[in-house]
């Protein structure tokens, strides 16, 4: 039986126009020999009325007086709405198809409420239902707990039920489907000459998704690689040969390998410096984490620390900090930028490019940092733009 995952996001279950669009993939995946499991998202972005989001503000967002456990409740009726609305529409079109939910298709999580992890997909079912279906789809973002709870396994977690499920079912693809024809060298509302990738590696990827790339989910990437199954990131609104951006091994990737694959950028945040002495530095990162706060571009020194935050987290940082009498300076409205390519590796000469080029723009840099494939820069957020598109015309640009 050979199985194909196509994982249709919120913006491409909308609307019915958006629908019909994601529903001519599938037929065409039928028509070419596959038993087709769909994931689907909730339908649309904030403002709809089933996005996760809006689903939120039914209950003041963060300021909730439920738990986790019943937040999840609510949380997951955005996926059932849109797995419930989309077989409905492949069933009028003549299509075999059905509908389940987390539960229904055998997703089981631990009990962390918000943030499940998928402890194992029991397939019985699914197969099952391809006995006599074409397609199967699936509410993502969801499973359901041993005792029987309803859970939501965090932000992203559409992609994360598609890389499972392929896993899960040795598909042949993982198709993720979006507004954008694929994986870009940047972001082509920030950068004029962004160029598509045609193909890169699953270490590139999960890189640039980290790094503030959107297309997928980089838990997904992950889960794919470990399961060896390629996956694809492709356009709803393209025709159905349009096979987008291919992410693979980079050893099976033909022709020379590139010095940078791409560049990606997180905007909003704070950098926060902290004095300190070897004492207060470890009581200093176990109070962050108990706290909850997840940091960021972290360097240490003798006697101080430097790291940043999301702007949208960072007052309650300063609130806490206050609170236990530690002096701390920060630097506002800062955007981290990363230079992204499997072939930075061993090369010479990168970092000083990158100073190069922002010494030229005038553009001080207040943090870096390395790894084998990324290079990370923190910046002014009012210069994003003009860095992002002069680095993209250093590394990226054909001459």
């Amino acid at each position: 039986m050979r199985i194909l995952i196509q994982k249709f996001g919120g913006t491409s279950v909308k609307d019915e126009e958006s629908r019909l669009a994601a529903e001519k993939h599938i037929v065409h995946a039928v028509a070419s020999g596959y038993k087709v499991i769909v994931v689907v998202s909730a339908i649309g972005r904030i403002g709809d009325p089933y996005a996760t989001d809006s689903l939120l503000a039914l209950i003041d967002g963060e300021k909730s007086y439920l738990d986790l456990r019943e937040r999840d409740m609510l949380l997951s009726v955005g996926e059932t709405i849109s797995t419930a609305v989309f077989t409905n529409q492949l069933k009028k079109n003549g299509i075999h198809a059905i509908g389940l939910t987390g539960q229904s298709a055998g997703i089981v999580t631990n009990e962390d409420y918000g943030q499940a992890k998928v402890q194992r997909i029991d397939t019985d079912a699914i197969y099952a239902y391809m006995k006599t279906n074409d397609v199967v789809v699936v509410a993502g973002f969801q499973g359901i707990s041993e005792n029987g709870d309803v859970t939501t396994i965090g932000r992203g977690g559409s992609d994360t039920t598609a890389a499972l499920l392929g896993a899960a079912f040795d598909a042949e693809y993982i198709d993720i489907f979006t507004d954008v024809s694929g994986m870009m060298t940047a972001d082509p509302r920030l950068v004029e000459k962004a160029q598509f990738l045609q193909i890169v590696s699953y270490n590139e990827v999960s890189n640039m998704a980290h790094e503030g790339a959107k297309v997928i989910d980089p838990k997904a990437v992950e889960i794919a690689q470990q399961a060896g199954i390629p996956v694809r990131i492709r356009s709803t609104y393209q025709s159905v040969k349009d096979m987008g951006t291919l992410i693979t091994n980079s050893e099976t990737q033909s022709g020379p390998q590139r010095l940078v694959t791409g560049i990606a950028h997180v905007p909003h945040l704070v950098q926060f410096t902290i004095e300190t002495d070897e004492n207060l530095q470890e009581s200093l990162f176990n109070l962050l984490a108990q706290a909850g706060f997840s940091l960021d571009f972290i360097n240490i020194f003798p006697g101080k620390i430097v790291f940043t935050l999301p702007k949208s987290i960072s007052g309650k940082a300063k609130q806490l900090l206050n609170e236990q009498k530690i002096i701390f300076a920060t630097h506002e409205n800062c955007a981290k930028v990363a230079i992204v390519g499997a072939g930075i590796t061993g090369v010479p000469g990168v970092t000083a490019k990158i100073v190069t080029t922002m010494s030229k723009l005038k553009i001080p840099i207040y943090q870096s940092a390395d790894s084998y494939t990324t290079i990370w820069i923190l910046i002014e957020e009012e210069n994003l733009k003009l860095a992002l598109n002069e680095l993209h015309e250093v590394f990226l640009q054909v001459k």
